[in-house]
């Protein structure tokens, strides 16, 4: 079986379809969906840049261990902090584990944590 490698220009736009996707998946009333769309964008932002620097990505602590990086090298302690609020999503996704108002209140965090990634790469 042949392997595939995604490009980190197939991830930042994954990244991007990703966020409109949990938007429209919210808006329907699909928690659920929502929030794991919300984490695949965030996650896929993340892999375009570890991508990019060589950095592992394979598996969630490789991504959570690539914003800590990234948030280093960039010297924004936010993209740290935000990609703990993405994490939020991934684990709702399985354990339907978020507030409506912690939702909405991080769904514009998740947001910024993939647009800053993105410029960063």
């Amino acid at each position: 079986m042949a392997t595939t490698t995604t490009s980190p220009t197939e991830h930042r736009q994954t990244a991007l379809d990703f966020l409109t996707a949990s938007d429209e998946e919210f808006e329907r009333g699909d928690v659920l969906q929502g929030a794991e769309k919300l984490w695949g964008a965030a996650a896929h932002s993340i892999m375009s840049i570890a991508q990019e620097r060589e950095w592992h990505h394979e598996s969630h602590r490789s991504l959570k261990n690539a914003a800590i990086k990234l948030s280093a090298e960039a010297q924004d302690p936010s993209i740290e902090h935000l990609f703990l609020a993405a994490e939020k999503f991934h684990r709702h996704f399985y354990h339907d584990s978020m507030e409506d108002w912690e939702r909405e209140s991080d769904i514009p965090l998740v947001h910024d944590f993939v647009r800053r990634v993105l410029a960063l790469s």
